[in-house]
Order: structure tokens, then sequence, then C-alpha cells
């Protein structure tokens, strides 16, 4: 899947929800090939042995003094745009639960854009164009950092799987490219926010397929297969995000348990994105990240 970001230079679509006394207003700031709905390019997992839950700790949780409001800007790949589902996508769903929680004003933009990759948003997010320096004012100005970002780099390892098989001498080398550019994106989001934002990443219960779209379009063995690269994918992620002291939200054991549960009805007809249960448990994981640490 391409990728490219539309952005009109001001917020697309705006929701103002009163929650309690608090107040969730998001907003998204058209992105990606994707409908307004949908989410991110593949699916994914947890890391290597064990499903991480949250760790690490970025900066302390922004308190907004009465009668401002809280900034969170989403960036990432389709889970985070939100495509394919007719939903609201989970960077809005957590600005929404964070309001009421909270009882606080939370403006939510997501800058998600559907087939995005960890060196190309590394790219936009130290590029000179107009759409990137929009992109970047966005992740300037937040209090809230949530990114979803990584299935897309290892695209070509599923290529290689469907082609006739693909190994750890295949994808190790594909996980460990993401995590260099992974770890760009979160350098540079820390230089843009000068380290003020607390930042969260997710991890993927399957970055590619899954479910019953994927046993029934997939050849054997292709399960285990995609389990095995997302959790190598997920131990990336969690690096990474250790690295730089960001809060980890994994949504593995969500979707999965210890991976023997069956994500098919979190996810949407594609078996790839969350459907309106799934993007809705995403925002519940956020929150539950966010507010523990």
């Amino acid at each position: 899947m391409g990728s490219w970001r539309m952005r009109t230079g001001a917020v697309v679509a705006a929701l103002l929800v009163t929650a309690g006394c608090g107040t969730a207003e998001a907003s998204s700031s058209g992105s990606g090939a994707a409908s307004p709905s949908g989410a991110a390019s593949s699916t994914p997992a947890a890391p290597a042995a064990a499903a991480p839950s949250v760790s690490s700790a970025s900066p302390a949780r922004p308190s907004p003094s009465p009668g401002s409001t809280l900034r969170v800007v989403g960036l990432g790949d389709s889970v985070t745009s939100g495509y394919h589902c007719d939903c609201d996508d989970y960077v809005t769903g957590f600005a929404h639960l964070l309001a009421k929680q909270d009882d606080i004003r939370v403006h939510a933009t997501n800058d998600g854009e559907a087939g995005s990759t960890s060196d190309g948003l590394a790219d936009e997010l130290e590029g000179t164009g107009d759409d990137d320096r929009d992109l970047q004012d966005d992740v300037a100005g937040a209090d809230v950092v949530v990114i979803t970002m990584g299935a897309n780099d290892l695209a070509p390892a599923l290529d290689s799987f469907r082609e006739g098989s693909c190994d750890a001498s295949c994808y190790d080398p594909q996980v460990a490219q993401m995590q260099t550019d992974l770890g760009r994106v979160l350098d540079r989001v820390q230089t843009l926010d000068h380290g003020h934002a607390r930042v969260l990443v997710t991890t993927y219960w399957n970055v590619f397929t899954d479910g019953d779209v994927a046993r029934h379009a997939e050849r054997s063995g292709y399960l285990a297969w995609s389990d095995t690269v997302t959790r190598q994918a997920n131990a990336a992620i969690t690096a990474v995000a250790s690295a730089h002291r960001a809060t980890l939200v994994d949504l593995y054991a969500p979707f999965k348990g210890d991976g023997s549960d069956d994500p098919t009805g979190l996810l949407a007809d594609d078996g790839d994105h969350p459907d309106a249960a799934g993007t809705a448990l995403i925002s519940r994981a956020v929150l539950e990240a966010y507010e523990e640490h």
C-alpha cells in the first residue's frame, strides 16, 4: 500500500463531546490514502517470549491548568489512522476516555497514514516540505504523542514467505532496520517537543493478517510464522520504547492473550485492521497505560 498525507492546514473533522464535566475535542487532520476511518498497515503482536504490558516512563503525566486543553497527537500507520473501520480511530477514542476519566478538555489530532513506514515517518519529521512542517508543528505542540508504527516495514518478509520461505535470516535484518528507523522517529519526536510530551508506543497483535481471514487466505504454517515475526517486531518496539523512556502499550495480550486466543472478533473483514470493537480495545489499552505511568 502506498502512503501519502493530505492535509488541509486545518482540522478536517472536529467532534466536541461532553464527558461528565470534562470534554474531549477530537479532530482528524485528513490522513493517508485511507478513508477517514480505518486502521494501520498490518496488524501487530507481542514481544519475543512474553507479551509486555507497559514499560518505561516518559515525562510525568501532563497536568493541564484549569481551563486549558491537553493536546494528543497520533502518529503511525493505518492502525493509527483508523483505516478500514467505520468508527472513530483509537486516538480519538483515547481522547474521549481521558477527558471523561480525568474531567479535562482533550484535543486529539490524528496524523496516522495508511501504508506509512518508520523510515518514511522519520523522513517526514525531518523534512522541509509544507506537509512535513505541519506534521512537525503538531508534534511540537503536543502534550501526549501516541505511536503505532513498524508493521509496514516488514512487508518484504511477507512477500518472501508467500514466494517460498522466510526464516530468521530473512526477517531478522528487516526487524533490525525497523528498530533503527523507529528509533529515529522517537529521537525526532523528542527533539521537536523538547522532551515535554508524554510518549506512548504500542506493539501489535500481528504485523500481518490474522484470524479467520488469514487461516483461509494463507498457506499452512502462516499463523505460526507470522506470530514469530510479530513477537520479534514487538521485542524491537519494546527496546526502542525503553531506550527513549517512552511508555509501552501492549496490544498483543488484549487481542490474543498468551497467543492462543483467536482475534477474529476484533478484526475488520480484511483480517488486517481492527474493527470497532478492536479499535475501542486499543483506546482502552492506551488509557490504561497512560494512567498507570
